[in-house]
């Protein structure tokens, strides 16, 4: 357990820092370096890195899309560059499995391309985030997208680890309890409420005047299916693990196991909580 909070208070400092810092291309930098952490740990997994035409191909893909989003978010014209680029990668990987039919099954490329699509357009998510809800009020968007499940993750940990005893799925991932899921589910809940109050807090705090109203009961209550949604990709990430008998897919993290490790329980909840923002952000101005 020791390693793992060592593990966990580095990465928390090393977030606060990019977030403390507050730069677009930072963030941009950042997540195109998950993408292809992520997406390398998968290759080494299911031991696709071998075909070396494909492990490059995807994991250029996965460094280059953050970039493209950003690039077409500039200029207006989101997603139709991406559209192409992304056409070109499907295209370039069915080629390589055309002439490198005997090693590249199809099965391959599908995985391939599903997580080279996947996990950078998920995490890019994060840079719509920045760029939608300014200045104001963008890190306290950031914070509760990013860090809702791992808060989540962490009270299922500790509730399953002390008070732990029926199994949830054993079959995919034999430690998970519905007392972890339990705890899980109050931990985010209680997150989502003290986050909206702090926030107001601190705001009143440092600058004197508060002129917005944080929803906090709506944070509290939007706490739930991301917390869900977060079990749905950790159960995800250990289907495949299993698949391909792997313990974890790294040891990057002590404690917590690879890049992909720490952030499966965000791929389904990164892009939840940006479409829910874009439609009703908490964050209200006090008329």
């Amino acid at each position: 357990m020791s390693k793992r909070l060592i593990s966990s208070g580095i990465g928390t400092a090393i977030g606060i820092t990019v977030l403390w810092l507050d730069n677009k291309w930072l963030f941009l930098a950042a997540f195109a370096a998950i993408s292809v952490a992520a997406g390398y740990e998968i290759l080494v997994a299911t031991k696709y890195v071998k075909n070396i035409a494909v492990a490059v191909i995807s994991l250029l893909f996965a460094a280059t899309v953050p970039f493209l989003l950003n690039w077409g978010h500039i200029y207006q014209i989101r997603y139709i560059n991406v559209r192409y680029v992304s056409f070109a990668f499907v295209v370039g990987l069915f080629i390589i499995m055309l002439f490198s039919h005997k090693k590249v099954q199809f099965s391959q490329v599908a995985l391939v391309a599903f997580i080279s699509l996947c996990i950078p357009f998920s995490l890019s998510c994060a840079v719509f985030m920045f760029d939608r809800f300014g200045e104001g009020h963008r890190t306290f968007a950031l914070v509760y997208a990013l860090t809702i499940t791992w808060i989540s993750d962490s009270g299922a940990y500790f509730a399953g680890t002390f008070f732990g005893k029926h199994k949830m799925a054993p079959n995919i991932s034999p430690k998970k309890t519905w007392e972890g899921f339990a705890g899980g589910l109050l931990s985010a809940a209680l997150f989502g409420f003290l986050l909206g109050r702090g926030y107001e807090l601190t705001t009143r705090i440092f600058t004197g005047e508060l002129n917005f109203e944080v929803q906090v009961l709506f944070l509290t209550a939007l706490a739930i299916p991301c917390s869900l949604l977060g079990v749905l990709g950790d159960f995800s990430a250990s289907i495949l693990k299993r698949e391909c008998s792997v313990k974890d897919f790294g040891s990057i993290m002590p404690g917590h196991g690879g890049v992909l490790d720490r952030f499966d329980s965000i791929l389904f909840v990164m892009p939840f909580v940006y479409f829910v923002f874009e439609w009703q952000f908490p964050v209200v101005p006090i008329i």
